[in-house]
């Protein structure tokens, strides 16, 4: 089994980048969903009510984030990697209430026009410890803004069994993954306990569930009921629909395409 793609989310639920090398972090990996929109009451947006979030690129630039309309290259805005400000603010992702730092009164007044609704751009300072439950931890890791774990893999081969059940295929960044790998079989992911990938090892913590976000084309932000129809008649359990799994690291500093994966059971 072959590391065959690595992926980086730096603004939580816009467009994803792909990666040759990533560096490993405790809360993820270096730039994963480090940055986050939240609304007037700092409750955190996603595509699952927005979907329209789906149509804005991020590229990664020396000292800033780029992000581009898809469809509208002329519509994009320069985020600085290093905020402008120095207002921390309460933001709320699922149950967790912590620090964000406001980005800039520019970037927020971009957003809110694309938005159509106030909202604020926020990073996560490196003073924020967003505390993993501690059934999970290992050494009392914190996490990004991700949903709840630093990192989701998944098996290029758990999509083929999907697909193959399809109408039409879907591609793997309905699942927006961070680490996917070619070889083994459908979902022999699930069976692992720890994972090495290259030098670096990594404990497998849970399941994934997945809900409505996978129905959104992230080249259109148009809704469907697949793949998630499907995908619920099969990979069910507790009345979570189950697809890949969280993992936090253990040891290593980097990964890149192409290392070499070893399942643990």
């Amino acid at each position: 089994m072959i590391l065959q793609d690595i992926y980086i989310y730096p603004i939580k639920s816009l467009g994803g980048i792909q990666l040759n090398t990533a560096k490993l972090e405790e809360r993820g990996l270096q730039h994963d969903r480090r940055w986050m929109l939240v609304d007037g009451s700092g409750m955190f947006l996603s595509q699952r009510t927005h979907p329209q979030m789906a149509l804005l690129q991020v590229q990664l630039k020396k000292d800033a984030l780029l992000v581009t309309h898809k469809n509208n290259p002329d519509l994009h805005i320069e985020i600085p990697i290093k905020p402008e400000t120095e207002q921390l603010t309460p933001v709320t992702i699922w149950e967790d209430t912590v620090e964000g730092q406001v980005v800039s009164e520019a970037v927020n007044e971009w957003f809110s026009e694309f938005m159509a609704m106030p909202c604020t751009l926020v990073k996560m300072p490196e003073s924020t410890q967003r505390k993993l439950k501690a059934k999970y931890a290992v050494n009392g890791e914190s996490v990004s803004y991700a949903d709840g774990m630093p990192y989701l893999i998944i098996g290029q081969e758990s999509l083929n069994d999907l697909n193959a059940r399809l109408e039409k295929t879907v591609p793997m960044d309905r699942f927006r993954p961070n680490l996917v790998f070619s070889g083994g079989t459908a979902f022999i992911e699930d069976e692992w306990k720890k994972v090495k990938i290259g030098e670096a090892t990594f404990k497998i913590t849970k399941p994934y569930a997945k809900y409505v976000m996978t129905t959104v084309d992230q080249d259109t932000a148009q809704k469907n009921k697949e793949p998630l129809k499907t995908l619920a008649s099969y990979r069910t359990v507790d009345n979570n629909v189950m697809f890949g799994q969280n993992m936090l690291v253990l040891t290593g500093d980097s990964i890149k395409i192409g290392d070499v994966v070893v399942g643990e059971k």
